[in-house]
């Protein structure tokens, strides 16, 4: 990424949302487990979860069903179900990523904007700001439901920078999965690398500003204060 762009003011920030705002990657493994028992298919977890994290839901019961050419309006279906059973998994155990609420507070303090570009659904995001409870909601969301195609495409994270009617080169992207972070790459964002689930390894890239283990840790070393942030 040419130097111009990584010094680029920063306006927004954007959040993917499962894995990075909320702690979730193992409740959508076990009910993607529990999914495909029902449906009698044969799952290898961690490599449906390597193949699909960052896709949308109907991009990922293609995958888990084997069968490229599922109707939409079937395989959304079949999302809705898995994400039912995540909900009731996920909702009594709820736990966002360390300081992602604090790090939100602290951008939005600063001027700066907030999305959240999540291949999740409408659902699934109402069900994680319920929980979250932020101060102040974000600025714009897009979501795999909204037709837009899934990581590593960037339609996610074009369509919430234009919703929030900031340019791709003035956004920073947070992600814990490498769909994730080569989307970011491809919509000519910056990103951060939340390393939950992946190495910051698995996460690298010439666009990559930094990598953390959690928002905590971008807290501690004032990550925000290092940002040439645009005052609007």
């Amino acid at each position: 990424m040419r130097a111009e762009l990584l010094e680029a003011p920063v306006k927004a920030l954007i959040f993917d949302m499962d894995g990075t705002m909320v702690d979730s990657m193992h409740a959508h493994k076990s009910t993607w487990i529990d999914f495909a028992l029902r449906h009698g298919v044969q799952l290898d977890a961690e490599e449906m979860m390597r193949r699909t994290t960052g896709r949308n839901g109907a991009e990922c019961v293609r995958v888990l069903l084997n069968a490229p050419d599922m109707d939409e309006a079937l395989a959304w279906s079949l999302v809705h179900e898995k994400e039912q059973l995540y909900r009731e998994q996920f909702g009594p155990v709820f736990a966002e990523v360390p300081g992602f609420s604090a790090f939100y507070a602290a951008a939005r303090s600063k001027g700066m904007r907030c999305g959240i570009g999540t291949a999740g659904d409408i659902h699934n995001l109402e069900f994680a700001l319920d929980h979250l409870q932020l101060p102040m909601p974000p600025d714009a969301t897009a979501r795999g439901d909204e037709g837009l195609s899934g990581k590593p495409t960037p339609a996610i994270f074009l369509a919430v920078a234009e919703r929030m009617g900031v340019a791709p080169a003035h956004c920073v992207v947070f992600e814990d999965a490498p769909f994730g972070i080569e989307a970011a790459r491809r919509a000519g964002m910056r990103a951060v690398s939340i390393c939950t689930g992946h190495s910051a390894e698995e996460l690298a890239g010439t666009h990559v500003l930094a990598a953390a283990p959690h928002f905590d840790a971008l807290l501690q070393t004032h990550f925000l204060e290092t940002l040439n942030v645009a005052h609007h």
